[in-house]
């Protein structure tokens, strides 16, 4: 199996565009990649998926232990029919957890997955230095896997001159890309702005895989990829990702699992929705935006997303806040995360600043703090020692956050109490990662079940 991981020394150097502009370059070339991202995010896998029509997926050793890794990777590759195998890294290729440890960063996972690492470097206003830089990273540890390095907004003239310099460290550089002003991609509070919202990206996108074929080393990048060296070995493709307790599919099938799923629910890890699959659930998908009504279901998940910046026209679907008022009233099990618990409350502010109405089963407001709070990893412990892992990640906060789990930050002491529990309602601002525990997963699903149950 080939496969490549596109790291940088920090955030914003150009993962995700190289990395997008190289998936579109392998697709036209006729490859059929999968593609993954390290960590804990939702975004740039949508950008994975909006170049490849297929989902794209995580892979966190924060979350998952090394075997779990691996087989999570592989499962993917198999269930695509992938040839190839694109990860693009988070932050800065050796930070993990708390900033202090390299636990969970971009070097955990290309060790773990056998996959060879190229450095992204962004040029501006450097040139030289740019060497020291690439021997500081590869020598900070034994095993660094930097196989390569790609040299981001430079000049044709200056990458001539500098390609022999950087190439003294050992390690090869596999080409430049200009600057491509008309390529860039907009922020905003929790990332990029999601691909739908990004006028013109299939042409950004096609230029860049242009450009990539242009002035990288493709060919020699996928010689990398493809080493006899990286790589699983062939027993990860043989096996199938194991699922802790009993095997709940038969009891659980025909459970059906209401997502919310628009613009302003979209944080979901593929992962979690998989493992519902695998575990006998019906997933079915509706907007809080546009349909009137929640669909039938014995179990509704409301993921995170961007409620906030979407509060007017949520707050104009008056039958569809009727419809989860009434869901709750019949004590319908509900899983919201962030965005989706948000929603939840009596009263939201919007990004606009102005307070609206949504579905009143917290009698709260939330409300724009203006800085991010509780920011990364947690490990989670709910009533009856229920256990999972997760992140939090928002800028909105709650006036009632709810003390049902309490949260632990691995890399320190700092812990809280968080969460709404009532039965199978679980509500709050932690995103769950279902893997990590998948026997929470059984229980709640087997709740859905009961309930349905209970109402024949």
């Amino acid at each position: 199996m080939k496969s490549i991981l596109f790291a940088a020394p920090r955030s914003g150097s150009g993962k995700t565009l190289i990395t997008c502009g190289f998936l579109e370059a392998v697709r036209r070339r006729g490859y059929h990649p999968a593609a993954f991202k390290c960590g804990p995010d939702y975004i740039d896998p949508m950008f994975h998926q909006y170049v490849l029509g297929i989902p794209g997926g995580n892979l966190d050793s924060f979350f998952l232990e090394a075997d779990q890794v691996r087989q999570v990777f592989a499962s993917r590759l198999k269930e695509t029919g992938a040839d190839l195998a694109v990860i693009e890294g988070v932050m800065g290729y050796y930070d993990g957890i708390g900033g202090v440890s390299k636990r969970a960063s971009s070097w955990e996972i290309s060790v773990m997955t056998g996959t060879p690492s190229v450095l992204i470097l962004d040029c501006k206003g450097a040139s030289v230095s740019l060497a020291a830089q690439v021997k500081g990273f590869a020598d900070f540890v034994d095993n660094s896997n930097i196989r390569g390095v790609i040299l981001n907004r430079l000049s044709p003239m200056l990458y001539g001159r500098l390609k022999p310099v950087i190439e003294k460290t050992g390690i090869k550089v596999y080409g430049y890309l200009p600057e491509m002003k008309e390529c860039s991609l907009k922020s905003r509070h929790l990332g990029l702005f999601m691909p739908g919202e990004i006028e013109g990206l299939r042409e950004k996108i096609g230029l860049l895989a242009e450009q990539i074929e242009k002035s990288l080393d493709m060919d020699g990048l996928l010689k990398l990829a493809g080493n006899e060296e990286n790589g699983l070995s062939g027993a990860f493709f043989s096996e199938k990702l194991t699922v802790e307790g009993r095997n709940a599919k038969e009891e659980i099938q025909e459970t059906v699992i209401a997502v919310a799923r628009d613009e302003a629910f979209c944080f979901y890890y593929q992962e979690n929705l998989s493992l519902m699959e695998r575990l006998g659930a019906k997933l079915v998908y509706f907007s809080p935006l546009r349909d009137k009504s929640l669909p039938e279901a014995d179990g509704y998940l409301f993921g995170g997303g961007y409620p906030e910046n979407l509060a007017a026209e949520l707050a104009a679907n008056t039958s569809m806040l009727l419809s989860v008022r009434e869901a709750h009233r019949r004590k319908i099990p509900i899983l919201a995360e962030c965005g989706g618990f948000l929603y939840l409350h009596e009263m939201l502010e919007g990004r606009d600043g102005s307070v609206y109405k949504m579905a009143e089963i917290y009698k709260q407001k939330a409300f724009n703090t203006g800085r991010l709070g509780r920011f990364g990893y947690i490990s989670l412990t709910g009533p009856g020692g229920m256990k999972i892992k997760g992140h939090e990640f928002h800028y909105w906060e709650s006036g009632d956050p709810g003390e049902d789990w309490l949260a632990e930050k691995p890399a320190s002491d700092r812990s809280w109490h968080c969460i709404h529990q009532d039965g199978p309602r679980i509500c709050g601002f932690p995103h769950f990662y279902y893997l990590s525990a998948p026997s929470f997963t059984e229980w709640w699903l087997e709740q859905c079940r009961l309930w349905r149950k209970d109402t024949i």
